[in-house]
């Protein structure tokens, strides 16, 4: 028989998420979506070579540890555009949020300090969990094999969300990955059931389906960063497990 874990739930706003800070996460494996874009961008990273992806919400605590590591790459978006030294008081970053600038030719064997506005703040928000792994439809069956192999009492799945509100391509995330690991016992949350309707509906056309998000209108109307919704899309381009450890999102073993 499949080990199963014992409960499975989804977290669709920041509210749920940042109330983590009150819950036992001790047998919990914590998986975070940012789809449009933090967590497919660490993926992409990780993908490419890079040492380490390190997410910070605030713009001055990035530059403060820049500080202390001169060697990373900056990276990060506000309103989905790259951080410029307007907002930083003194510097542009090197990267925004958009998972193809972060090619092996820029990122291999670097470490990387990533402030986004949602994504950040998710990973954060859940650092004293058991495990936490960044997800993305690009490593969804490499994170959905990590989770059946080592079964977690209880897996959240987080979706990052738009500012305060949820984000519907997280939602459709977070219902890929719940119909890879459904269990037939245990018990499952309605959020749980409301993810997977809303995926099962829409994964014959998910760029359809995100062109209808707040996020992807946004994205879809930038010339230079429309191309990044399809991207984010495509199904499993890269096989491998990203787990954050010590605040610092590595390439799992």
């Amino acid at each position: 028989m499949r080990a199963e874990p014992s409960a499975l739930e989804v977290l669709f706003t920041p509210a749920e998420f940042m109330a983590l800070s009150r819950r036992d996460l001790t047998n919990t494996a914590c998986v975070v979506f940012d789809v449009l874009r933090a967590t497919s961008t660490i993926v992409a990273a990780l993908a490419n070579g890079a040492a380490e992806v390190i997410p910070v919400p605030e713009i001055a605590e990035a530059l403060e540890l820049h500080s202390k590591v001169p060697e990373a790459l900056l990276a990060g978006e506000r309103e989905g555009l790259r951080i410029r030294a307007k907002l930083t008081g003194s510097i542009d970053f090197d990267l925004g949020n958009s998972p193809r600038e972060f090619g092996p030719e820029v990122v291999r064997d670097r470490k990387i300090i990533l402030s986004t506005t949602n994504g950040a703040r998710a990973l954060r928000a859940c650092a004293h969990a058991h495990v936490v792994l960044a997800a993305s439809f690009l490593n969804m069956s490499a994170t959905a094999a990590f989770l059946s192999k080592h079964v977690p009492q209880q897996i959240l799945l987080i979706c990052s969300g738009t500012g305060e509100e949820a984000a519907y391509e997280d939602a459709l995330g977070a219902g890929s990955l719940t119909a890879m690991i459904w269990p037939d016992s245990g018990a499952v949350a309605d959020s749980t059931t409301i993810a997977r309707q809303i995926y099962e509906l829409n994964q014959h056309d998910l760029p359809g389906a995100v062109s209808q998000s707040r996020n992807g209108r946004r994205l879809l109307g930038i010339p230079e960063l429309r191309e990044d919704v399809a991207w984010c899309l495509r199904r499993d381009v890269f096989p491998l497990v990203a787990r954050m450890e010590r605040g610092k999102v590595v390439r799992a073993e």
